[in-house]
């Protein structure tokens, strides 16, 4: 049997977050749930797994508590666990920005739903930007989107800093995997004195879910984070595997190459890469083998 996969968040105050924090573990274990959810003052962000039956009475004790059903949840399929265990984290944000002035449950960007995202970017007048970050953009992104090379979600000020100008680009469009990060974004351009800022309504999951291949002006494949490594239309899981030396998302050629090494290297990585954390790598890959420990990939 598969196991059904739910992305969520939901922008909405919280307090008496240790309470909740315990309460929620609890309630997943109960139900045989794996993944990780964060809890924050601003909200619940996540992605859990389980059986179907023991999802669907999770996501009722979810939405009950937090309304999640309020804010985006896209539900998907797995064909082995994805996730080893489950745990439930307090964090200062549910998506780390560092900008006190974005507050999505006060201002935020206008929502577009992926029927008409294609209308939209298609004005020449708009910037499309990809908000993740660059070990995502680089196995796939939207047809003429501006890739800003961050490594994390907190340079994105100072790339809209550097190259944004709400006198000059006057219509802005963002887009992330799930929706959160460009919600948050979008709030945050608000606040810095852009005017038209859109984002797409359950990111690339839900255009990949909803939008058929051959009217898709998507290319490539959606990182996700979980033992899937990425999928593509129809949320269906690629072919990309994850290198554990280095984290990075492969390629089917990067697996044939002499670079690569099964838990210890890959084309990116090994130049970097010395003898020492090489042969750590290999044991800690003997020991998986072994059946001993097991790969995090929600680390």
């Amino acid at each position: 049997m598969n196991w059904k996969v739910a992305a969520l968040y939901y922008f909405v105050s919280l307090d008496d977050l240790p309470r909740l924090q315990a309460e929620t573990k609890a309630m997943c274990e109960k139900h045989g749930i794996c993944g990780t959810l964060l809890l924050a003052p601003e909200g619940i962000n996540g992605t859990i797994a389980g059986r179907p039956d023991g999802l669907d009475a999770i996501m009722e004790y979810l939405d009950d508590t937090f309304q999640v059903n309020q804010g985006e949840v896209k539900y998907s399929e797995a064909s082995e666990k994805p996730f080893i265990r489950m745990k439930v984290r307090l964090k200062k944000e549910i998506v780390t920005l560092r900008a006190p002035e974005a507050d999505p449950s006060k201002n935020v960007g206008t929502y577009v739903e992926p029927k008409d995202w294609n209308n939209l970017v298609n004005d020449p007048e708009m910037i499309m930007i990809d908000t993740r970050n660059i070990y995502e953009t680089k196995i796939g992104m939207f047809e003429n989107a501006v890739d800003p090379n961050t490594n994390s979600f907190t340079e994105f000020k100072d790339y809209v800093s550097k190259n944004l100008d709400p006198q000059k680009n006057k219509k802005v469009a963002m887009y992330c995997t799930g929706g959160i990060r460009c919600e948050k974004a979008s709030s945050y351009m608000l606040a810095q004195g852009f005017e038209e800022v859109y984002h797409l309504k359950g990111g690339i999951l839900k255009y990949l879910e909803t939008i058929p291949a051959d009217e898709s002006t998507w290319k490539g494949s959606c990182f996700v984070f979980d033992k899937r490594v990425a999928v593509e239309h129809g949320l269906k899981e690629s072919e990309h595997k994850l290198c554990y030396g280095c984290r990075e998302p492969l390629e089917p050629e990067d697996l044939r190459s002499d670079a690569f090494e099964l838990g210890v290297s890959c084309p990116h990585c090994i130049d970097a890469l010395d003898e020492d954390r090489a042969e750590r790598l290999r044991m800690r890959q003997r020991q998986i083998d072994a059946g001993h420990i097991e790969i995090a990939a929600d680390a």
